[in-house]
């Protein structure tokens, strides 16, 4: 495979961040329901691709690296980009999911931890577990986050939260029925950050907007200015695509009036009609982690339905009549509290998400990360430093648009990836078997899936109304 190179908390449940992330996933479908009938600088520690400490590196500002494009990008208007999609998932990082990925600097077996009784566990692969039951989710907030990057040495996963060994467990490549071959056949980074190193809507909001105005899943209403708001000044083409419960419903009623968001079934018709919009975001299916229901992999999801769900949203996008001009990116909101050995940078921030509560501007540990398209690299690996801002970036650069904050201003471009002279329009296809939720058997496959590992999805959510009806208020 071809490679780029440059250059304590208490023991206690982490339950806050958790309900919080509930309750908004049944106020937005409720809203949803409803609405469908009427700079700071810094410097950290680098590693080469082969794991050995490196010089400080600048963080600065991220176009000071060397550019993979060898500064040579088209004109955004003759890049032939026309339609740029973006599929995020949840909470895996990257020596997590990828660490065996050939030519990246990934590492699983042989890494101990110590737990917060100083008593030593090894990493360890995880299947035939493919949903972690019997574990708890592990801690990804924004204290907990920094008790693992523990000063930089990436240690501190059994002792942030109410970690356990779930936290240092890793899937292999013959685990993974998507991944396990479009991480090798297409172009993959194992310098993908998320943007803060925090929990699920900090990282979402930083894909949407450039910044964050919390560093926890709270789910008050946000004023923010997005992506979709840029594209709309210009007269451009925008759509968010979610599967149950739309995320910018934490925006209130705004983009889902004005049509910006749609079910994901519109997706798949846009793909099949060739009427992709210039910019897509599309989310997967958030209810149901704790039943193994859910496809967006955070836990207790059934990782096996997220890499069907990706082979769909690949399949659309590559039989579409508009894939000769598209760009499909797939990332991770954010590493999940799993481990992984690479720390993580500063960038520079808005004196808003300062004010939040983000008084470090650091970015959160490394994630998944794939792009296919006619111009992506073939069975390449990135070295380049890159995170959500990135993404952002790449838009305004082919959309002419200005930044929406410090962070995307300083963010390398996605584009430098890509390769503009020899575009090659063919994709391989696979097989991916999907998981049939309820009936505890993947099709055509033995073995359990969609287990309760807590308790049942209509009494979580009859369990939530029950508290909306005494408050009397949805809010």
């Amino acid at each position: 495979m071809r490679t780029h190179n440059d250059g304590p908390m208490p023991d206690v449940p982490n339950e806050s961040s958790n309900s919080s992330r509930r309750e908004f996933l049944s106020n937005a479908a409720l809203l949803t329901a409803g609405l469908s009938l009427g700079c700071a600088n810094g410097v950290e520690r680098a590693l080469t691709p082969d794991g050995r400490a490196a010089s400080a590196l600048s963080t600065s500002r991220d176009d000071e690296e060397d550019d993979e494009s060898d500064g040579r990008l088209p004109a955004p208007e003759a890049s032939g980009i026309e339609h740029i999609v973006l599929v995020m998932m949840e909470n895996r990082s990257f020596d997590h999911f990828l660490g065996w990925l050939p030519g990246a600097n990934g590492r699983q077996a042989g890494l101990v931890y110590t737990d917060r009784n100083g008593v030593p566990h090894a990493t360890y692969p995880l299947a035939p577990d493919y949903q972690g039951c019997g574990h708890p989710d592990p801690d990804h907030g924004y204290v907990g986050g920094r008790e693992e990057f523990d000063g930089g040495r990436c240690d501190g996963w059994l002792r942030a939260g109410d970690n356990d060994i779930y936290s240092i467990g890793y899937y292999q490549r013959q685990d993974l029925s998507f991944f396990g071959r479009a991480a090798q056949d297409w172009t993959s980074f194992d310098r993908y950050h998320a943007a803060i190193l925090a929990a699920t809507f900090p990282n979402r909001f930083i894909q949407h907007a450039a910044q964050t105005d919390r560093i926890e899943d709270t789910f008050e209403l946000s004023t923010l200015p997005t992506i979709w708001d840029r594209l709309a000044d210009r007269g451009l083409t925008g759509r968010y695509y979610y599967s149950d419960l739309p995320f910018l419903g934490l925006w209130g009623p705004k983009y889902l009036v004005n049509l910006t968001a749609q079910p994901i079934t519109q997706f798949y018709d846009d793909c099949a009609s060739g009427d992709l919009p210039q910019v897509s975001f599309v989310d997967p299916r958030f209810i149901g982690e704790d039943e193994g229901t859910s496809n967006d992999d955070h836990p207790h999801a059934d990782i096996r339905s997220g890499e069907y769900f990706l082979n769909q949203i690949y399949t659309a996008v590559t039989h579409s009549s508009a894939w000769n001009h598209t760009v499909l990116i797939i990332n991770f909101d954010e590493w999940g509290g799993f481990f992984d050995h690479v720390p993580p940078s500063v960038t520079p921030i808005s004196k808003l998400e300062r004010g939040a509560g983000n008084e470090d501007g650091r970015r959160g540990f490394r994630t998944p990360a794939l792009v296919v398209s006619p111009f992506a690299r073939r069975e390449y690996v990135s070295h380049t430093l890159f995170d959500h801002s990135s993404i952002l970036r790449m838009i305004e650069w082919r959309f002419g648009l200005a930044p929406l904050t410090p962070r995307d201003a300083a963010a390398r471009n996605l584009a430098e990836v890509l390769d503009f002279g020899a575009p090659d329009v063919s994709a391989p296809q696979w097989t991916v078997n999907a998981v049939s939720p309820g009936t505890g058997r993947r099709r055509g496959v033995s073995g359990t899936v969609g287990r309760h590992c807590v308790f049942g999805e209509h009494e979580r959510v009859g369990r939530w109304w029950g508290r909306v009806r005494s408050r009397g208020t949805t809010r």
